[in-house]
């Protein structure tokens, strides 16, 4: 059954949601609190947020899989196929009915965004604060096609935000309306739930161009719209903010420094956005997202990875699974065979990194190996890989805009085969199948 919202989906949590009801301040506090909690802790809901009363901010919501697969009605298991087989199925979405709960208070030419939303500061060098889950909504200016993504934003002061736009359509959306001499108009939705949310960043295609559709097919039930207050775009009913604007055309501003999902600073000459309007719900939930967190990789591992893994299973023989390295912005991959050739792997390695641009290290071990466990990944880079054998190299590739170790536009990509086809023929030590089946019952009781 879908999540109708956020608060459904944070109400269905149970014991995996923690509830802070200590005071905590926007500016680095709540961020701090969300970095360092373990991979597979609970989502959170900050319930006493500093100067703003009756507000409340919610992060680590999609860090487990255990919980990726609760908003997707699925299995961890299950979480990749489930992905690729819903978003080339889409439902399209439909007009709310009603009143839409994302108008409950509306704010028409804001003077200052931060007096009514507590946008995170993350880190100690940022330049501002940055919107980190903002789903940025718009369209085509000339043929009306729906473009989403998310995309970080830094609040500029007043009612300016610079934009960072470095995937697409939108950036393509933009250029169209700056070669017209024109603002582009968006809006901001903050607070959905997470279904939708993940499918902001699915890679849609000629089945499935728009992506409130798929979200409509990962959720299992359309998402409802209603039209923006002071710009041309349709917005989700139920998100818990919406911020509308328009992209001035020409305009090129510092964005940053801001500590990004690489783990370093970035800065970048980007677009700014003139904020016409906020609408929020009462008592809104503001979705506070931490970069270079555990909730990126899985945000990452399921959008971005399972993309790359449908594409690599239609095109090669026996890849069983992929899975990101975590803590690596989705630039380096390990890749999980059953039966392929040596020539099938290292054709799997070039497929690989000239598929995915952000991509530029990937490791591929036989499906004995669990992808998700990083000391298994290690053993079979140490006992099944040969360096000089065994590792491919690519020069001369398009640099990732976000990736600090590359030299201006230019940048190398490197695969690591560690198969036992590649040239160690031993076999890997085991117990019997009955006695790990009792040792593990006996573990579970401890838990």
């Amino acid at each position: 059954m879908a999540y109708s919202d956020l608060r459904a989906f944070l109400a269905d949590l149970g014991d995996d949601l923690l509830r802070i009801r200590d005071e905590f301040d926007p500016r680095f506090e709540a961020a701090a609190l969300l970095r360092t909690l373990p991979a597979e802790g609970p989502a959170v809901l900050f319930e006493n947020v500093r100067a703003y009363p009756g507000a409340r901010i919610a992060g680590n919501l999609i860090a487990s899989r255990n919980r990726l697969a609760r908003a997707l009605g699925t299995t961890a298991d299950a979480l990749s196929r489930t992905w690729l087989e819903r978003k080339e199925h889409g439902i399209a979405p439909i007009e709310a009915q009603g009143a839409a709960p994302v108008k409950e208070v509306i704010h028409r030419h804001p003077d200052d965004l931060l007096s009514l939303l507590p946008v995170l500061t993350h880190h100690e060098k940022d330049a501002a604060p940055f919107i980190t889950t903002g789903v940025v909504l718009c369209t085509d200016p000339e043929t009306g096609r729906r473009g989403m993504g998310i995309h970080r934003m830094m609040v500029k002061g007043g009612r300016r935000l610079g934009i960072l736009l470095a995937n697409p359509p939108i950036p393509h959306f933009l250029a169209k309306a700056e070669a017209a001499g024109k603002p582009l108009d968006v809006a901001i939705a903050l607070g959905l739930e997470p279904a939708t949310l993940l499918s902001s960043v699915v890679k849609v295609g000629p089945r499935v161009p728009d992506k409130m559709a798929a979200a409509g097919a990962l959720r299992g039930e359309p998402v409802e719209l209603v039209r923006a207050e002071t710009v041309d775009v349709d917005i989700p009913a139920r998100a818990e903010i919406v911020i509308e604007g328009r992209i001035l055309p020409g305009v090129r501003e510092l964005e940053g420094p801001f500590g990004e999902n690489t783990g370093h600073y970035f800065s970048n000459l980007s677009p700014v956005i003139e904020i016409s309007a906020i609408a929020h719900r009462d008592n809104f939930i503001y979705p506070g997202l931490c970069p270079w967190s555990p909730e990126v990789d899985a945000l990452l591992s399921l959008a971005a990875g399972a993309e790359l893994l449908g594409q690599l299973q239609g095109l090669i023989d026996g890849v069983v699974d992929l899975e990101m390295a975590g803590g690596t912005s989705g630039f380096s991959v390990v890749v999980a065979v059953h039966g392929t050739t040596p020539a099938d792997v290292r054709r799997l390695v070039m497929l690989a990194l000239s598929l995915d641009r952000r991509l530029k290290m990937i490791t591929v071990v036989d499906d004995d190996v669990d992808i998700r466990d990083p000391r298994e990944v290690a053993w079979a880079m140490a006992t099944r890989y040969q360096p000089a054998r065994d590792t491919v190299v690519i020069h001369g590739c398009e640099a990732y805009v976000i990736d600090p170790s590359a030299t201006g536009d230019s940048a190398s990509k490197v695969g690591f085969i560690a198969t036992r086809a590649s040239g160690t023929g031993s076999d890997r030590i085991t117990l019997p199948p009955a006695a790990l089946a009792k040792a593990r019952a006996i573990i579970a009781r401890l838990h």
